[in-house]
Parts: C-alpha cells; sequence; structure tokens
C-alpha cells in the first residue's frame, strides 16, 4: 500500500494519490496514513473533519482563516470538482496567484492545503461529497473570503452559470487582503 506524491504546486499544495486496489468487488485504498503525512511534512494533528455535498455549478468559497490558520487534506468521496488554491502568503512570490486541480472519485487524488490558501471549489458532476480533515478548529471571526467571481482572480470556472451563496458573492475582492 501506498500513498504517492504526485504534484507539489506553489512549494506548499500537494496532489497526493493512493494506490487503489481494484477487482470484481470494487476498490479498496488507504486514504490516510500518518507515517505518509509525516514523510512528506504533512501535518497528523488533525482536530476536526468536514463534508460537504453539492449539485453542479455550485461553487463553494474563496474562503481560509487568518486566526487560527487551518490547513486541510481534502477528497471528493462523490463525483467531481474543480478545485481551486489561491496563494495569500504575505511576501511569497506566488502571491494572489492560483491553481486549478482536477480532483474526484474517479482519479482518487488527495489534495494538502497548508495555512495560507483561500480555497473554494465548483462541482462539475451531477453531484460531490467532499471531504476534508483540519489542521484547526472552524473559527467564524477568524475567517476570510474572496469573491470567487472576481475578474481579477483571472479563474476560469469550468462551469456555466454559477451557483454562489450570497455570502460569497458579497465578499471582497482579492485587492483588499
Amino acid at each position: 500500500m501506498a500513498i504517492i506524491l504526485e504534484e507539489v504546486i506553489f512549494d506548499a499544495v500537494m496532489i497526493l494519490r493512493p494506490d487503489r486496489y481494484v477487482d470484481h468487488r470494487g476498490y479498496f485504498e488507504e486514504t490516510y496514513r500518518a507515517d505518509i503525512c509525516i514523510r512528506y511534512g504533512i501535518p497528523t494533528d488533525f482536530v476536526q473533519d468536514n463534508h460537504s455535498r453539492s449539485s453542479y455549478g455550485v461553487i463553494r468559497g474563496m474562503h481560509a482563516q487568518h486566526t487560527q490558520p487551518m490547513g486541510k487534506m481534502l477528497r471528493v468521496i462523490r463525483g467531481q470538482i474543480q478545485l481551486v488554491e489561491i496563494d495569500i502568503r504575505k511576501g511569497s512570490s506566488t502571491y494572489g496567484k492560483h491553481v486549478s486541480i482536477d480532483v474526484s472519485e474517479t482519479n482518487g487524488r488527495i489534495v494538502w492545503i497548508p495555512p495560507g490558501f483561500a480555497n473554494g471549489f465548483a462541482v462539475l458532476s451531477d453531484t460531490a461529497d467532499v471531504t476534508y480533515k483540519c489542521t484547526a478548529l472552524y473559527n467564524p471571526s477568524g475567517e476570510i473570503g474572496i469573491n470567487p467571481l472576481d475578474p481579477d482572480l483571472g479563474i476560469r470556472w469550468l462551469i456555466d452559470n454559477p451557483v454562489v451563496s450570497q455570502r460569497d458573492a458579497s465578499s471582497p475582492g482579492i485587492q483588499t487582503l
């Protein structure tokens, strides 16, 4: 059994892929191993697990916490999403830049998102179930949001007619950080 490091983006965001063992019954894969996390420099002190279910066209995000900064280990257990990560680390050479990552139940990718990134996703399938382990407890007073449709971000969302919450739509643009 192994979880391999597929790619590192912005010297921080890691795409991991577990070995998947398939037979006539279905498949089996390990989705978390502390020893693998330690090998790749990923914390193992997760304190909260979250699960969201969304329909096609929904965009959730862009969110981060400045107080009690939160790292997340994210995966899709049903469906497909376009995961977007924006580097909001002050002084970073890639500050304000974003990356788009295809994450689905089919490709099995697990993405480590360290503190210092605002993240969100668009649902590309009929339904998507997204789970993520967090290194800090949710702190609503320490949360920031960036409007995911802010043209200054330059994100090319892979959906038409996005469905965005009122809270996300009224979040400020990237220039306010």
